[in-house]
């Protein structure tokens, strides 16, 4: 049965998401604090076949390049953002003074629509406004999907970094996630859980 577990890790608390199966797993946005993710993955015995990201922000990517060189695991980026991995300027961490937070190219580009990796299949739905190569990765058959910083808990992600439209971002809810069933569960970039029904009823930046 596929599990997702989450852990908050790097220097803001993102959660990144562990996917896994039979043994197999999918690293989503590996945000930081490569041991504490190291730990989890080797206490359960869990082999790495691909790090995805909802987006290339330096809360995301802190150890992405530990995971791709630990198991040789692909690295799976919008190519709206393809130079983001290496330039701290507009992955922010410049930005925030947070130093140079870099990781080296992604392996590959995501494409909207189903996709499967090593057994997982899901959907890419193309969500930008937070940023302009943002994506969500729905598993429909669990009914669960990793909104990265598009949609939260009685929130929305911030449109004020380079790249960043209220206008773009409103528009890839409204159209890629809240079409979506009600009772999908959205885990978002940071924070708690939550679903599509309880966002369309009670998110106050959405009413």
């Amino acid at each position: 049965m596929m599990k997702i577990s989450r852990l908050p890790l790097g220097p803001v608390s993102t959660n990144a998401y562990i996917i896994h199966e039979n043994k197999k797993a999918l690293v989503i946005d590996p945000g930081g604090d490569y041991k504490k993710l190291e730990s989890y993955l080797q206490e359960r015995e869990l082999d790495v076949q691909a790090v995805l990201l909802t987006h290339a922000h330096f809360d995301h990517i802190g150890a992405v390049d530990e995971v791709r060189e630990a198991y040789s695991a692909p690295v799976y980026i919008h190519e709206n953002e393809a130079d983001w991995l290496g330039n701290p300027q507009k992955n922010g961490s410049q930005l925030f003074g947070l130093g140079q937070i870099t990781a080296a190219p992604a392996d590959y580009f995501l494409k909207e629509g189903p996709m499967e990796l090593e057994g997982f299949p899901f959907e890419v739905r193309f969500t930008p406004g937070h940023s302009p190569g943002s994506v969500s990765f729905v598993f429909r058959n669990q009914r669960f999907t990793i909104a990265g910083d598009t949609l939260f808990q009685r929130g929305i992600g911030r449109t004020d970094l380079p790249g960043g439209s209220r206008e773009v971002l409103e528009n890839s809810i409204r159209e890629q996630l809240f079409s979506l069933r009600a009772d999908m569960r959205i885990f978002p970039g940071h924070g708690q859980p939550t679903t599509v029904g309880e966002e369309m009823e009670e998110n106050p930046f959405l009413s």
